[in-house]
């Protein structure tokens, strides 16, 4: 399986850093409700430029870590369902060597180096599905690299899209796309410890059927399962990448839909 791997520093990426560092310290509060602008006008009402490389970013409240006491390691963010109790992320930061990743939580809108790191709370992963494809399989299945899980209420009794949004699925999209991705990059990568973010052009994946890939630097591990966002829809989830500043991700379709619709039957036991 092509996991995405740690990459190295590079200069445009420091830069990003050192700018996105600069205009958001005095900042103060909690994360903005406001979402990426992919569709925004750059200059002369032309449209922005694609980004080459990832930066600081205030993320998107429906976006947050995996997290159990040893720490996050993977991204994942709300979809739309019914019961609004599901989150989408890549099929290896959840089901490995035969089973189930277990007692876990979702925190939405994370931020390791803040006083108060989970803002919005967070909510403990009840169920974990996966492709029977992937169960079978594992990373020889990159086609299914993606899973939804179910999560039980807050301490309060709410659901996590009550409090936080979704963002609705696409189970059509083709792979050429202008896409936001918010991501979670490791400490080692990120001693802010809070998401990044970058909006740029998709291609078809060449290697892979069904898959797209986009050029950004900046997605180390941990950014696994980020969403990828078009036009404010989920159309996949970050699996994957063969180079330093590759990434991938199987594009969403009825397979993937036939998954999803195994969650929200979930979500409701």
């Amino acid at each position: 399986m092509r996991c995405k791997r740690p990459l190295p520093w590079t200069v445009a990426w420091v830069v990003a850093w050192i700018v996105a560092v600069l205009t958001t310290a005095t900042a103060c509060g909690g994360p903005s409700h406001s979402a990426p602008r992919p569709d925004a006008e750059g200059p002369a009402g032309k449209p922005p430029a694609p980004q080459r490389s990832a930066a600081p970013s205030t993320g998107l409240p429906s976006v947050g870590v995996l997290l159990d006491e040893d720490g996050h390691w993977c991204t994942a963010s709300v979809v739309d369902s019914p019961k609004g109790n599901v989150v989408a992320t890549a099929a290896h930061c959840v089901y490995a060597d035969g089973a189930a990743s277990s007692d876990f939580s979702f925190a939405p809108a994370y931020r390791g180096s803040a006083g108060n790191p989970a803002p919005y709370g967070t909510w403990k992963v009840r169920t974990v599905q996966v492709a029977d494809a992937w169960k079978a399989a594992g990373d020889d299945a990159d086609a299914h690299d993606y899973a939804f899980l179910t999560l039980a209420p807050d301490s309060r009794g709410r659901q996590v899209q009550q409090v936080v949004g979704a963002a609705p699925p696409e189970w059509a999209s083709g792979p050429q796309r202008r896409v936001t991705v918010v991501g979670y990059p490791n400490k080692d990568h990120n001693p802010a410890d809070g998401p990044i973010s970058c909006t740029t052009d998709t291609r078809r994946d060449p290697d892979l059927a069904g898959s797209m890939v986009m050029e950004c630097d900046g997605f180390f591990d941990g950014t696994s399962g980020s969403p990828w966002l078009a036009d404010g829809r989920l159309i996949g989830v970050l699996s994957g990448g063969d180079t330093d500043t590759e990434s991938t991700a199987v594009l969403f379709d009825a397979r993937t839909r036939a998954l999803y619709d195994r969650a929200v039957e979930a979500s409701g036991t």
